[in-house]
């Protein structure tokens, strides 16, 4: 059984930094996609980010995080990351961890695609 354990949400500034990891466990990562979604209040679910663990390890970004998220991947750990800079308010959200095997690229963005999701870490962006 997959496991997704989030962390590092908080509350930042405008501007602010931010890092959240994701812990997978329960069975090996190596052909899996894992990403993140982000869900605001009356907005629906959002894709951020996400990282093939093959492929060469491609990573996707929206274009509304585009140049100020990273998402990184610890083979050894079953961790990704995420290294939010330059916040703004609209980024506040529960930041989900979404993971799952078989992820074709045209899906990587897609809610849908993913089967095992964590329990969520807030992110809060104050102006």
């Amino acid at each position: 059984q997959v496991q997704l354990v989030e962390s590092g949400g908080g509350s930042v500034q405008s501007g602010g930094s931010l890092r959240l990891s994701c812990v997978g466990s329960g069975r090996s990562f190596s052909n899996y996609a894992m990403g993140w979604f982000r869900w605001a209040p009356g907005k629906e679910r959002e894709f951020v980010a996400a990282v093939k663990w093959l492929s060469g390890g491609n990573t996707y970004y929206s274009d509304s995080v585009k140049c100020r998220f990273t998402i990184s991947r610890d083979n050894a750990k079953n961790t990704i990351y995420l290294q939010m800079n330059s916040l703004k308010p609209e980024d506040t959200a529960v930041y989900y961890c979404a993971a799952d095997s078989g992820v074709i690229t045209s899906q990587v963005l897609q809610a849908s695609a993913y089967h095992n999701w964590g329990q969520g870490t807030q992110v809060t962006v104050s102006s």
